[in-house]
């Protein structure tokens, strides 16, 4: 097996590559990629193979997949622009022979009012139309997502938001590598998969408000907003229009419970309950 995971420097990319390498994954059939790489200096000299794989750059993607038996398409992080650049690695995956495409989507991809899910679903018909064999694994919310919320309360005894009674089956970032490991490791019994991963309960901010004060030791509220009225105290608070726009959007899927579902698949892939959010923040504390 030879498995290439694409920026590998950022958080998922990393613990997957070093989760591949804590279950017996030899190094040298591990490449890890990132435009950078001098960023991955120390995962060579474990022993790990590392290239230069830019998005936007289809020769230096060309380059790093020669050889490849498997691909992790780790989303890209430029909003907008990332059709363009999964449809490049995609590509240069079908011109490779590469065996097995595993790709980081979003939650319901295609059938979600979700404000992140067009790009991911139209990358997955561009990998379903491609006719590499493939896995997509439609990652639900981070635990470490709401670090801020954290922040905000340690400092004011409140967080702010416009979810209303809106609720987020999230897991850590770990527990998604761990997924991705899983199928990395044996893609075959996994080929044509489209799972969607959670985390095993599905909260309130309302709850996250009680594990805020009890992390803490002092109480915390969550005071809910209108959407409009998120959108001003975000702008207030420093972000520009569009970004808190786009923040304010995601509390406005969470109230519509576009991000609650608790499918279990992503325990069941892992073998073991999920993290609740609960230990992902005292971890950060």
């Amino acid at each position: 097996m030879s498995v290439v995971i694409t920026g590998a420097t950022g958080h998922l990319g990393r613990l997957v590559v070093e989760d591949l390498l804590a279950r017996g994954v030899r190094a040298d059939r591990i490449t890890a990629t990132a435009r950078d790489t001098a960023r991955l200096a120390d995962l060579a000299d474990r022993g790990v193979r590392t290239a230069r794989a830019d998005f936007d750059d289809p020769a230096s993607l060309k380059e790093a997949l020669a050889g490849a038996d498997t691909l992790l398409l780790v989303s890209g992080s430029e909003v907008g622009g990332r059709v363009a650049q999964h449809r490049n690695v995609v590509e240069a995956a079908r011109g490779a022979g590469v065996g097995h495409l595993v790709y980081t989507s979003a939650p319901r991809a295609t059938d979600t009012t979700l404000v992140l899910a067009p790009e991911h679903g139209a990358t997955e018909e561009i990998i379903t139309a491609s006719g590499l064999a493939y896995t997509i694994l439609r990652n639900g919310w981070y635990n470490e997502n709401f670090a801020q919320k954290l922040e905000e309360a340690r400092v004011t005894g409140a967080f702010v938001g416009s979810a209303g009674q809106g609720r987020t089956a999230s897991a850590s970032r770990q527990d998604l590598a761990e997924a991705a490991s899983v199928v990395l490791r044996d893609p075959g019994a996994h080929a044509g998969a489209v799972y969607e991963l959670s985390g095993d309960t599905a909260w309130t901010y309302d709850d996250l408000a009680a594990t805020l004060g009890e992390l803490l030791g002092r109480e915390v509220v969550y005071r809910d907003l209108t959407t409009e009225e998120h959108v001003a105290a975000l702008t207030g608070a420093g972000l520009d229009e569009d970004t808190a726009r786009f923040v304010a959007a995601l509390d406005t899927n969470t109230r519509d419970g576009e991000l609650s579902d608790t499918t279990g698949e992503l325990s069941r892939l892992i073998g073991r309950p999920t993290t609740p959010v609960a230990e992902t923040l005292r971890a950060l504390l």
